[in-house]
């Protein structure tokens, strides 16, 4: 017999687990890219390019995470759906950004005055870390007991 029943799986884990599927080989390609920023094969930061490949691995698992923990949470369908959303374009932007950073060697950290560093800095922070912010605080929040209707909420049948 199945573990599990395709009919049971819900279409955000479903979209998550194929997004993280896809974040986890694009994060091992990216290996690649941090061993030919290391050999000088590419003008990149060898450094940031392992974030990059760091970031799509990590990202990887929190997309899984979120994923597994769907039944759990209190949303609905088009909720679920706007979490995965959510926490698929914040990581594949961390790691996309994160690549870009490595190779155009610049921290993004903050605004500095530098087209380059501040335009990564804009692009970070309007698609990573307030996506992430808000997606993770949304997760956090889902976890909270559904409000019963009907008889389950002690009003009495009619």
């Amino acid at each position: 017999p199945a573990l599990v029943s395709l009919a049971g799986i819900r279409p955000a884990a479903r979209r998550m687990a194929h997004a993280a599927a896809w974040l986890m080989l694009l994060g091992l390609l990216t290996g690649g890219y941090v061993s030919a920023a290391m050999t000088g094969k590419v003008p990149a930061d060898p450094q940031m390019a392992l974030a990059a490949h760091l970031n799509a691995l990590m990202g990887t698992f929190f997309l899984l995470g979120v994923a597994w923990t769907l039944p759990l949470l209190s949303y609905g369908p088009v909720g679920q759906q706007r979490l995965a959303w959510a926490v698929i374009v914040a990581n594949y932007a961390n790691w996309s950004i994160t690549c870009v950073k490595a190779w155009l060697r610049v921290s993004g950290v903050d605004l500095i005055g530098q087209a380059a560093n501040d335009t990564v800095f804009v692009a970070l922070t309007l698609s990573v870390v307030l996506p992430s912010l808000v997606a993770t605080g949304a997760w956090i929040h889902g976890f909270r007991a559904a409000r019963p209707s009907g008889s389950e909420a002690g009003t009495p049948p009619g």
